[in-house]
């Protein structure tokens, strides 16, 4: 469905930017408007979403997290071990 709205811009060196990029882009200006109007949009979406984040990172520091390359590495040596170990053991069968 395709709405229509009326936007008026009052500064008007912002809308011949506007124009010129749309121009410069092959594109009209209506989709570079809709599509900043989504990212900022999203933004907020993004910015909403912060104080959460930031409250697992604290939690994370505080419970003593570890950064995931650290765990991998581990893992990885359990695993070089335990196929070290079951090799070992089908040789000596």
């Amino acid at each position: 469905m395709t709405r229509r709205m009326t936007v008026v811009f009052h500064d008007e060196e912002l809308y011949t930017d506007l124009k010129v990029e749309a121009a410069r882009r092959h594109k009209a200006a209506s989709n570079i408007v809709t599509d900043a109007v989504r990212e900022w949009l999203e933004s907020r979406e993004d910015a909403e979403l912060l104080p959460a984040i930031e409250a697992a990172h604290a939690e994370w520091e505080e419970k003593g997290g570890r950064p995931w390359s650290e765990v991998e590495a581990e893992l990885q040596e359990a695993v070089t071990k335990r196929e070290e170990e079951a090799g070992a053991k089908s040789v000596q069968a």
